[in-house]
């Protein structure tokens, strides 16, 4: 099976829409179509974030990958955060996921990028093995801290 990252326009909103309603499912959040095709469609409109679609030859829709630019002050150079990576359940195992995390990694670096970042639930272990197989390392010296504006 041949397998293609292309860098996602506003033409592939609707065939993002579906995998990101589905990773957001597989974080717990009640599927909503409708939320996720709007949010995909900003991201993209507004130049804030970078997608990439993985297809197999027949241009089934295997997974993506979505990096948000950033900066890093203490560095003073550009970075970029792997916000969200996913892959359909048929797509696992199957290389999808290194294609997607290579390509982003190419990105960045052609960008101009000092590095990259990203965060996962502490339990997804298979996400996990794959990052540090790729050579990401968990950082021991910084904390994650959240505020959930929603709510204060």
């Amino acid at each position: 099976m041949a397998i293609q990252a292309l860098r996602a326009d506003a033409s592939h909103i609707d065939q993002i829409a579906p995998l990101f309603d589905a990773y957001r499912m597989f974080y717990e959040q009640p599927s909503n179509l409708a939320q996720s095709r709007a949010f995909i469609a900003e991201r993209l409109a507004r130049d804030e974030s970078v997608i990439f679609l993985a297809q197999d030859s027949d241009g089934e829709n295997l997974g993506f990958v979505q990096l948000f630019p950033t900066f890093s002050s203490i560095d003073a150079h550009r970075t970029w955060l792997l916000g969200d990576l996913f892959t359909t359940p048929a797509a696992r195992g199957k290389g999808v996921a290194t294609l997607l995390m290579n390509t982003a990694r190419d990105f960045a670096t052609l960008a101009g990028g000092k590095g990259m970042t990203l965060e996962t639930a502490t339990d997804n272990l298979t996400a996990q093995r794959l990052y540090e197989s790729l050579g990401w390392v968990r950082d021991p010296g910084y904390y994650t801290y959240c505020l959930d504006l929603k709510k204060s």
